[in-house]
C-alpha cells in the first residue's frame, strides 16, 4: 500500500505477516523492541479498513490498555493520516471506522463484560503470557461469526517454558502434548503448523531502534542472565534461578552404559508418598563416587493410588528385596509396606533438612537422567528458586513441589556427596534392560 511506503513503518521482517490471514491461530513471540505488537496493530487497521468487522483487544489489566494496545493504535491512525475518518474514542475506549468496523478493548480482569459482546471475528490478545489459560480458552467461545473467516492474535514476550503459552503453542511433557519445538521456529523464524502462524523476531528485525537501546539489552548478559534470554533472545526457558544447573537428561541406553562402567557405585532407591494433589514417586539412582555424578535411571510416578494398589505396581521391589528410603513423616505406610515384605526403612528428618538436603543435591557435579523418566525430566530440569518480595530466592522452597526430588533426598539419606563413605551393594543394571526398568 502506498501509504506504507510513504511513511516508512514498516520492518521487512513483519511483510509477510501484515497481509497473511490464511491461519486462524497467529502466535508472535520475540523479545522487547522487536516491533512486533506494532505491527499486529497496524494489521488490525488494515484489515478493518477493508472489512466490515469487530476486533476485540484483550490484556489481562483492563486499566493497561489506555497506555499501550489504544495509544498504540491511535499512532498508528494519525500516522497514516486517517484521524478524521477513524475516530479513536476514549470513553469507553474504542475505535471505529468509516465502514462501519470496531475496535472493542476488555481486560480479564472483568470477566463479566465479556459476555455481552457479539459478532467478534478477530482478537489480539496482547501480552499473551499474563492473560490465564482459562481466559483464552473463554476467548475462543467468544470468537464467533456466522460468515467472516475467525482469526485470533497472540502477542508476547517468552517467559517460563511452565507458561501455558509454551504448554498450548509448544509442548507440554507431562501430557505427552508436542506442537512445535521452540529451538526450530528461533531458527527458521516463521513456522506454519496446522491452522497457527508462528512467527518469532527480536531487536534486531526492528530497524528503527537506536544503536544504543540494543547495547542496553546486549548488557544484560552480565548482570541478569534469565532477563538476557527473554528480552534479548526471545527464547523461552526457565524462568527464574535454576536449583540444578547441572541437570541434563540423556537417551537410556547411554545412561545404563555409563552405569556399568562405574568404578565404585553407590546405588539408591528412594520414595516420597502421595495420593490426591501429590504423587507416590519412585527413584532408581547410582551415584559415581570418583566423579561425584547422580545417574537416575528409573521412575514411578502415580497419583490416586491407595497403598494395596501401589504394593502391586512395585511388587518386584519385594521380589528383589532392594532397600528403600522413603519420607518418614509417614510412618503408618511405612509400617504397611513393611508388613508386606518390602525392605523399607524413614528417612532421616531434622529441622532445616529441607535445606541441607537442596545443597547435597547442588553439590553433585553433573545429574545425568535418562530419556524414559519423563516426570522426574519435567521436575528437575525447570526447577527453579521461589523468591520473597524483595526478589531474594527463598533457598528451600521452589516453583512446583517437586515429588522426585524429594525421593531423590530420602533415597540419598546418610549420603555425602563431598565424603563418600559407603560402598556399592547392588550389581550394576544388565545393558539388556530388566523387568523392573521396564515397569
Amino acid at each position: 500500500m502506498s501509504v506504507l511506503a510513504v511513511e516508512k513503518e514498516v520492518n521487512p521482517r513483519f511483510d509477510d505477516f501484515l497481509f497473511d490471514w490464511s491461519t486462524k491461530f497467529q502466535f508472535l513471540v520475540g523479545g522487547y523492541g522487536s516491533s512486533k505488537s506494532y505491527h499486529v496493530a497496524l494489521k488490525i487497521i488494515l484489515k478493518l479498513l477493508e472489512e466490515k468487522r469487530t476486533a476485540l483487544v484483550v490484556r489481562e489489566v483492563y486499566d493497561t490498555h489506555r497506555d499501550s494496545t489504544f495509544s498504540l493504535l491511535e499512532e498508528i491512525v494519525i500516522d497514516l493520516g486517517l484521524e478524521h475518518r477513524v475516530k479513536c474514542v476514549t470513553s469507553p475506549m474504542q475505535i471505529r471506522f468509516p465502514n462501519g468496523s470496531k475496535i472493542i478493548f476488555k481486560g480479564m480482569d472483568k470477566p463479566g463484560k465479556l459476555k455481552s459482546i457479539n459478532n467478534v471475528s478477530l482478537i489480539w490478545i496482547e501480552e499473551g503470557s499474563e492473560v490465564k489459560y482459562a481466559g483464552f480458552k473463554e476467548l475462543l467461545g467468544r470468537l464467533r461469526h456466522p460468515t467472516l473467516k475467525l482469526h485470533m492474535i497472540l502477542s508476547t514476550n517468552p517467559v517460563g517454558e511452565d507458561n501455558w503459552t509454551y504448554l498450548h503453542f509448544f509442548k507440554d511433557e507431562q501430557n505427552n502434548r508436542f506442537i512445535l519445538d521452540d529451538q526450530e521456529l528461533y531458527k527458521k523464524k516463521t513456522i506454519v503448523v496446522n491452522d497457527t502462524y508462528y512467527h518469532h523476531s527480536t531487536a534486531d528485525d526492528n530497524l528503527f531502534l537506536p544503536s544504543s537501546y540494543i547495547e542496553q539489552l546486549e548488557e544484560m548478559k552480565e548482570y541478569d542472565p534469565d532477563l538476557y534470554r527473554v528480552a534479548r533472545k526471545g527464547h523461552f526457558g526457565v524462568n527464574g534461578k535454576r536449583v540444578l544447573p547441572q541437570f541434563e537428561e540423556a537417551p537410556h541406553g547411554e545412561v545404563v552404559e555409563a552405569i556399568n562402567n562405574i568404578k565404585k557405585p553407590l546405588f539408591r532407591i528412594g520414595m516420597d508418598f502421595g495420593f490426591v494433589d501429590s504423587f507416590n514417586a519412585v527413584l532408581r539412582m547410582v551415584v559415581d563416587t570418583e566423579k561425584l555424578y547422580l545417574y537416575i535411571y528409573w521412575e514411578y510416578y502415580k497419583n490416586n493410588k491407595t497403598d494395596d494398589e501401589t504394593v502391586e505396581d512395585l511388587k518386584d521391589f519385594k521380589d528383589s528385596g532392594e532397600r528403600i528410603i522413603a519420607d518418614s513423616a509417614e510412618p503408618k505406610t511405612i509400617r504397611y509396606f513393611r508388613k508386606q515384605g518390602f525392605n523399607m526403612t524413614g528417612a532421616y528428618k531434622f529441622k532445616g533438612s529441607r535445606l541441607q538436603n537442596t545443597k547435597k543435591m547442588k553439590r553433585f557435579r553433573k545429574i545425568i537422567c535418562s530419556d524414559e523418566c519423563p516426570n522426574t525430566i519435567r521436575e528437575w530440569k525447570n526447577l527453579v528458586y521461589k523468591t520473597d518480595r524483595n526478589d531474594n530466592i527463598i533457598p528451600d522452597e521452589f516453583n512446583i513441589d517437586p515429588h522426585t526430588f524429594s525421593a531423590a533426598w530420602y533415597g540419598l539419606d546418610g549420603y555425602d556427596v563431598a565424603d563418600l563413605k559407603e560402598k556399592g551393594q547392588r550389581a550394576r543394571p544388565n545393558r539388556k534392560r530388566s523387568s523392573r526398568e521396564r515397569r
